[in-house]
């Protein structure tokens, strides 16, 4: 295992800057996943670390070991792409063993560490064949195989499941998090997809324009994003946004009126200079309930367009006025798929957003998840 750190990492393509000053710390053993839209940056931070992108400036430490003109097959690292790259003319058993020749490991010791890599990966029945015998999922396995066997101190992963459907994508979640747990390597994982960044990660790292908007928990992402930005990225659906201005400052929250008439005390750090300014409030669909508990909770009024139903749960589509919603369905009961919907939220369940688009600290942080 080892600990990976950055210091001011930059990396620039002439005068196009593609990520700017990054600090972060990846301690050993943890699963990692950077996350972000198109073009954040975060393919590249991992091609950085892993030596097939050439840093701008700043240090890159493996092992408190500075590595930036350290060349990628020098720096004990595993690595798995999104395409497979197999060697189509090798069976699954040479194509393990390649890296190993490489390495000039004795026969007995690549026979060894390719039969206990195969059992780890339960791939032992396939090593007699060749790549094209193989499913989408079974080569991903050997692709990662061939990176185990190398027993790196660290392994990267560049959205290694985008090929394969959705069921195998699920699959390949668990296995991948499982072999973690078993190796208890650290791991590095990038992906464009909330869903796997949220159930795999020991840490996730929101990345944004070449900065990192936010660094954390999937839990404290989830509960107390710091921007609007990291708020409508994690979590699906996404995260509801309600416009209004601030009213008041109190030593428990900060009295917002909503444009769509409603006003409501929200629990967060009080900032008496934001008073009379425009904020906005972000509700997640999961947080809306059949109609108002208390009398502080906020009533809205959807106008369904779309039901959406999902099994062991259903989401409503529609509109509050000018702002699009969606919310989880009221009760077991289908919903109409037009027609009228009052739902509630509890304030303490409420963010507000300034207008730069950095959320105010929520003053009662939700319970640790089980």
């Amino acid at each position: 295992m080892a600990d990976v750190r950055l210091e001011g990492i930059n990396k620039a393509y002439g005068t196009i800057q593609i990520l700017r000053n990054v600090d972060l710390i990846i301690e050993h053993g943890e699963f990692v996943v950077f996350v972000g839209p198109s073009g954040s940056g975060k393919s590249t931070l991992l091609r950085m670390i892993g030596g097939l992108e050439r840093i701008s400036g700043g240090r890159l430490l493996i092992d408190n070991e500075v590595v930036n003109d350290v060349d990628a097959a020098d720096r004990n690292i595993g690595m798995v792409f999104q395409s497979y790259a197999l060697y189509p003319h090798m069976t699954v058993r040479e194509n393990l063993a390649f890296p190993l020749r490489m390495a000039n490991v004795t026969k007995a010791g690549i026979e060894a560490r390719v039969a206990e890599t195969a059992s780890l990966l339960q791939i032992d029945h396939l090593l007699e064949r060749k790549p094209r015998q193989l499913s989408g999922g079974q080569r991903q396995r050997v692709a990662i195989g061939r990176a185990i066997v190398r027993e790196p101190k660290v392994f990267l992963f560049d959205e290694p499941l985008s090929n394969l459907d959705t069921e195998l994508r699920v699959q390949m979640r668990v296995q991948i998090a499982k072999l973690h747990k078993q190796l208890g390597n650290t791991m590095i994982y990038v992906t464009h997809d909330q869903v796997e960044a949220m159930t795999m990660a020991d840490k996730i790292v929101v990345l944004k324009d070449g900065n990192i908007e936010q660094v954390g928990s999937p839990h404290d992402l989830y509960h107390n994003p710091a921007s609007r930005f990291v708020a409508g990225f994690i979590g699906s659906p996404k995260m509801n946004f309600l416009s209004g201005h601030i009213e008041s400052a109190h030593a428990t929250g900060m009295g917002v009126k909503l444009d769509a008439g409603a006003t409501i005390l929200v629990p967060v750090q009080p900032n008496q200079s934001l008073v009379g300014k425009p904020i906005t409030v972000g509700i997640r669909p999961d947080d809306f309930s059949p109609s108002a508990a208390e009398k502080t909770d906020i009533g809205i009024e959807i106008d369904v367009d779309f039901v959406e139903h999902l099994g062991s749960v259903t989401y409503i589509y529609g509109n509050a006025g000018r702002e699009s919603m969606v919310a989880k369905a009221p009760n077991a009961a289908a919903p109409s798929r037009s027609g009228k919907v009052r739902l509630a939220a509890s304030p303490a369940d409420c963010h507000l957003f300034m207008m730069n688009g950095n959320a105010l600290r929520r003053l009662h942080a939700p319970a640790n998840w089980s």
